[in-house]
């Protein structure tokens, strides 16, 4: 599924985070390289993420709701300084499936940016998407 690149003011807090984090997926991948569970990135994120400065939640419960409601509950891998949702993978190839979840956890957590990190890519930065979600819940991607 590929969106149109929408264009983002640099000054949006979010930038500078989502800069600070794939700074940080590029660190662990040259120190970890591809291949290993998604829970060794995870983790390997939360403290190269951490050494940075950023503030981390992990695998936070959001209630998912039907007519008000409480029927279950998603686990994002990652929030980031309380403003960009990351999802990581260690995959072969991107499913549109992965996609569709970060931009679930981006309405449900009413979140603008989320970045999709699959490490097991030669080049980490070519297993990096973001996605926007603008005010009135319209989709925009990129890949980084």
């Amino acid at each position: 599924m590929n969106f149109p690149v929408k264009h983002v003011p640099m000054d949006m807090p979010e930038n500078a985070i989502t800069e600070r984090i794939i700074k940080c997926a590029i660190a662990v991948h040259r120190e970890l390289g591809p291949g290993l569970l998604e829970e060794v990135y995870e983790e390997a994120m939360d403290v190269e993420c951490k050494f940075d400065g950023l503030h981390v939640l992990r695998q936070f419960k959001v209630p998912v709701l039907y007519r008000g409601k409480a029927i279950g509950e998603y686990k994002p891998d990652m929030l980031i300084n309380n403003m960009v949702i990351v999802e990581i993978k260690s995959v072969e190839r991107f499913d549109p499936v992965f996609e569709a979840q970060v931009l679930t956890y981006l309405r449900i957590t009413n979140k603008r940016v989320g970045l999709l990190i699959n490490f097991n890519s030669r080049l980490v930065k070519d297993g990096i998407k973001r996605f926007i979600l603008s005010q009135n819940n319209q989709v925009n991607g990129d890949k980084k």
